[in-house]
């Protein structure tokens, strides 16, 4: 595990099996600008000739579909990919957002044959990997970002943030699309799924993401969870919580 620290944030690298996420940059989520990097994973293991072949047409038919929707998957010619945009995010925000990232792997990758590899934009992610290839649990922590400002007099904090998970957690196994924004009591925060997991499971690693973010961030007034297959943030506005759009969300005062 590698860990960075400077004044703003504290930043921490998960390595698992064979693939690592080296730092590269880091911008917090905003929704003026989807396409800031947020973290890289690419596998130790190169692809043999043919299969990298293969990765161009695999890529295309990903950022093709992302005009569409904002979740998709696909198996072609024994590759595997997938892609998904923030659940806020218009078509052309997703397929401006998921485009960007072909381009990118070579560069961040060290050229564009790794068996597997992982790009997480601030407001889409694309992945992929060869069939066969070993792939974490949905559960397993891959990244995370804990602010460096800390809940100074406690003031009930633990309580709201719990409240205000599970809010997310039911909210995005009833919101229809995997996908939930809230805030309660001047904390607000997002949850997402990855669109191939169900009601249930969705709300499970919103949970366990909660989990994380309760452990690892403790303190915090605010936190960025990224597992294999969803993803939690929270911030805490002593002021109150500013005006945000959602296209799906609640508020508790």
């Amino acid at each position: 595990m590698g860990i960075l620290k400077s004044k703003h944030h504290k930043h921490t690298l998960l390595f698992f099996l064979s693939i690592s996420f080296p730092l590269f940059l880091l911008t917090p989520i905003t929704t003026s600008d989807n396409t800031n990097l947020i973290y890289k994973g690419c596998a130790d293991q190169k692809m043999q000739g043919q299969y990298s072949q293969n990765l161009k047409p695999l890529l295309d038919s990903l950022v093709s579909a992302s005009a569409q929707k904002g979740f998709a998957a696909t198996t072609q010619n024994a590759l595997t990919g997938a892609y998904q945009c923030r659940g806020d995010l218009s078509n052309s925000e997703c397929y401006n957002c998921v485009s960007k990232i072909p381009n990118m792997l070579g560069r961040l990758c060290g050229g564009d044959d790794v068996a597997a590899a992982r790009v997480q934009l601030s407001g889409c992610y694309l992945r992929y990997e060869v069939v066969g290839f070993k792939v974490v649990p949905a559960t397993q922590l891959l990244y995370k970002v804990c602010g460096a400002r800390k809940v100074v007099d406690g003031g009930g904090f633990e309580a709201r943030r719990d409240a205000a998970f599970g809010m997310a957690e039911n909210g995005v196994q009833n919101s229809g699309n995997l996908f939930y924004t809230g805030s309660y009591q001047s904390l607000y925060v997002l949850g997402q799924c990855e669109g191939s997991l169900g009601n249930a499971d969705c709300g499970g690693c919103i949970k366990s993401a909660a989990e994380q973010a309760g452990d690892q961030c403790a303190d915090s007034i605010s936190a960025q969870v990224y597992l294999q297959s969803c993803f939690l943030s929270y911030s805490f506005y002593p002021n109150g919580v500013p005006t945000l759009s959602s296209s799906s969300g609640e508020s508790h005062r």
